[in-house]
C-alpha cells in the first residue's frame, strides 16, 4: 500500500504528500506530450522512416543525462535539484543561470500549452473564445496545484495512466497489424523502404531530426525537483531513473516504428497527425475525436507538471537568495502559493497578449524557449562531472548510483549536447529558436550581474568537509546556525540535521523551531 509521511519536511517546510505511484508516473508523463502525439509527424516528415533512429540517438542522450542527474539526486537529494548543483559544482552565477532558465522554460510551456488546450476545445465549443477557454484551463490546474503536491500528484498520475494506456494500445494494436494478425491487414516491414528507402532524405536529415527530438523527451528530470516532497526522495529518484526513461524510449521509438511501418513516411495525414493517421487505417471509429481526447490529456498534463515545476524552482531559488524571499512562503500544507500564482500571472499575460496580437506572440514564445532545456540539459553534465570528483574525496559513501564509464561517457554526453546546440544555430528549421533562446539566457546573465551590483546576490554554498568540525571550540553560536543551513542546502540527513542541533545553545534552538 501506498503511504505518506508527516506533512513537512524539517528542511524546507514543503508539504510530502507524494506517494510512489505518483512519482513513478510523474517522471513517465513529464516526457509524453504533444510533442509526441502530434509534434514527431513533422520530424518523419523531415527525416523518413529513419526517423526512428532520430528518436533513438536522441533517447540515448537523454537517457545519460538522466543518469548523470540521478547520481547528484541520490548523493545529494536536495529542495531544486539541479539548480543546487550547478551552484555548487560551478558557481553562483552558473546557479542562477540554471535556476531561472529552468523556471523560464516552464513558464513558456504553462502559457503555451493553455492557449494549446484552449484550441483543442474550441473544436468542440467553437462559441467560447480562445482565452477564455485557456483561462479557464489555467484556473482549473493552479487551483489543483494551490491545495497540496499530493493533489498536484493525484492529477498528473491519472493524467499520465491515460497517456500510458493509449501509447500501450497503440503499440498493441501496431504490432497485431505488423504480424498480419489485425483484420484486413497488410503486414510486413515493406513501408520502411518502399517509399524512397530507409533514409529518403539522407543520413545528414536523419542527425538533424536528433535536435528537435531531444526537446520531445524535456520533462524526465521534473521527478528530482519532486522527490523533495515525496516519502524516500533517494529512492524514489533511484527507482524511477533506472527504469523510467528505457520505457520512454521504448514508447517513443516503439510508436514512430509502428506509424512508419503501416503508414508511407510521406503520406500527408502523417505530417498532421501520425497517431490519427495510423488509427485511420486500422478502421477505429472516431479517430478525430479519440486524437482530440489523447492530446488534450498531453496538454493538460503538461499545464499541471509546469505550474508545480515553475513554484518549486522559484521556491528553491529563494532559499538560496536568487529571488526575492516574498515567495518563499507556504500554506499550511507546505504549497508555494504565491511561487504558483507568478508562474500562472505571467501564463495570463501571455494569453491575453496572444488573443491580443495572435500568433505573433505565440511564436515568439515558442522560439524564446526552444533551446533553454537544452542548455540547463548540458550545465547538468557539466555539474555532474564537478560534483562527481568533489564527492569521490570527500563522500564516496554517497555515491549509491553512479554514471557509467565514468569520466568518458560523462565527457562523451557533454560533447553531444554541445553538439546538439550548436546544431540549432546552423539548422535553417531551429535557428530562430536558438538566437531567441540565447537572449534569454543573456537577460538571465544580466539580471545576475545586477542582482550583484544591488548586493542581492546568493550566498555561495559551502562543502560540509570544508567547515570545521561541529561543536568543535572554533565554532560559534552563529557557525553552528550556519552549518545547519549548510546540511541543509546539501540535502543532509535528519542525523546531520540532528548532530548539527544539538550544538546550539537552547535559546537558539528554541528560536530555530518557531521560525
Amino acid at each position: 500500500m501506498d503511504s505518506t509521511v508527516p506533512e513537512h519536511t524539517d528542511s524546507s517546510g514543503l508539504g510530502k504528500g507524494l506517494k510512489r505511484r505518483h512519482m513513478n508516473l510523474i517522471a513517465l508523463g513529464g516526457v509524453i506530450g504533444a510533442g509526441l502525439f502530434v509534434g514527431s509527424g513533422v520530424v518523419i516528415g523531415g527525416a523518413g522512416p529513419a526517423a526512428i533512429i532520430s528518436f533513438l540517438l536522441a533517447g540515448i542522450i537523454t537517457l545519460l543525462i538522466m543518469r548523470m542527474l540521478a547520481e547528484m539526486a541520490v548523493a545529494r537529494p536536495v529542495v531544486g535539484s539541479f539548480y543546487v548543483y550547478a551552484r555548487q559544482a560551478l558557481g553562483r552565477r552558473a546557479g542562477f543561470a540554471t535556476g531561472w532558465m529552468y523556471w523560464y522554460f516552464f513558464v513558456i510551456v504553462v502559457a503555451v500549452e493553455a492557449i494549446a488546450g484552449g484550441r483543442i476545445l474550441q473544436l468542440w465549443i467553437p462559441m467560447v473564445p480562445l482565452w477564455m477557454l485557456s483561462l479557464g484551463l489555467m484556473l482549473l490546474l493552479t487551483a489543483t496545484n494551490m491545495v497540496s503536491a499530493r493533489s498536484y500528484g493525484e492529477f498528473e498520475y491519472w493524467f499520465s495512466s491515460i497517456k500510458v494506456v493509449a501509447i500501450v494500445l497503440f503499440l498493441g494494436m501496431g504490432a497485431l497489424w505488423i504480424t498480419g494478425l489485425w483484420p484486413d491487414s497488410t503486414p510486413g516491414l515493406g513501408n520502411l523502404v518502399s517509399h524512397g528507402g530507409f533514409t529518403p532524405l539522407g543520413w545528414g536529415a536523419v542527425l538533424a531530426a536528433v535536435v528537435p527530438c531531444v526537446a520531445f523527451y524535456t520533462g524526465a528530470e521534473i521527478v528530482t525537483i519532486a522527490a523533495a516532497e515525496s516519502e524516500e526522495p533517494k529512492r524514489a529518484v533511484a527507482r524511477a531513473m533506472r527504469s523510467i526513461v528505457v520505457r520512454i524510449v521504448t514508447f517513443y521509438v516503439g510508436s514512430i516504428l509502428v506509424v512508419v511501418t503501416i503508414q508511407p513516411w510521406d503520406t500527408e495525414s502523417v505530417g498532421v497527425s501520425p497517431y490519427a493517421s495510423v488509427l485511420e487505417v486500422l478502421g477505429i471509429p472516431g479517430v478525430a475525436t479519440i486524437m482530440n481526447f489523447i492530446v488534450l490529456t498531453a496538454v493538460l498534463s503538461c499545464l499541471n507538471s509546469a505550474l508545480y515545476t515553475t513554484s518549486r524552482m522559484l521556491f528553491a531559488l529563494t532559499r538560496n537568495g536568487d529571488a526575492p524571499k516574498f515567495f518563499t512562503k507556504l500554506s499550511r500544507n507546505g504549497v508555494p502559493r504565491r511561487a504558483i500564482l507568478l508562474g500562472t500571472t505571467i501564463g495570463y499575460i501571455s494569453v491575453a497578449c496572444t488573443y491580443v496580437w495572435g500568433d505573433v506572440v505565440f511564436n515568439f514564445l515558442v522560439n524564446s524557449y526552444g533551446a533553454v532545456a537544452l542548455f540547463v540539459y548540458l550545465l547538468i553534465a557539466v555539474s555532474q562531472v564537478v560534483l562527481r570528483r568533489r564527492l569521490e574525496h570527500e563522500d564516496p559513501a554517497a555515491l549509491q548510483l553512479r554514471m557509467w564509464l565514468f569520466p568518458w561517457l560523462s565527457y562523451a554526453t557533454i560533447a553531444l549536447m554541445a553538439t546538439v546546440i550548436l546544431a540549432m544555430a546552423f539548422l535553417p528549421s531551429t535557428r530562430s529558436q536558438f538566437l531567441m533562446s540565447g537572449l534569454t539566457l543573456i537577460a538571465i546573465l544580466i539580471s545576475y550581474e545586477v542582482r550583484r551590483w544591488l548586493g542581492k546576490a546568493g550566498v555561495d554554498d559551502e562543502s560540509l568537509s570544508s567547515a570545521p568540525p561541529v561543536g568543535s571550540a572554533d565554532e560559534s553560536v552563529s557557525q553552528a546556525e550556519k552549518r545547519i543551513e549548510s546540511v541543509e542546502t546539501l540535502g543532509g540527513s535528519d542525523i546531520e540535521l540532528a548532530a548539527a542541533a544539538q550544538q546550539e545553545p537552547n535559546s537558539h534552538r528554541h528560536h530555530r523551531r518557531q521560525s
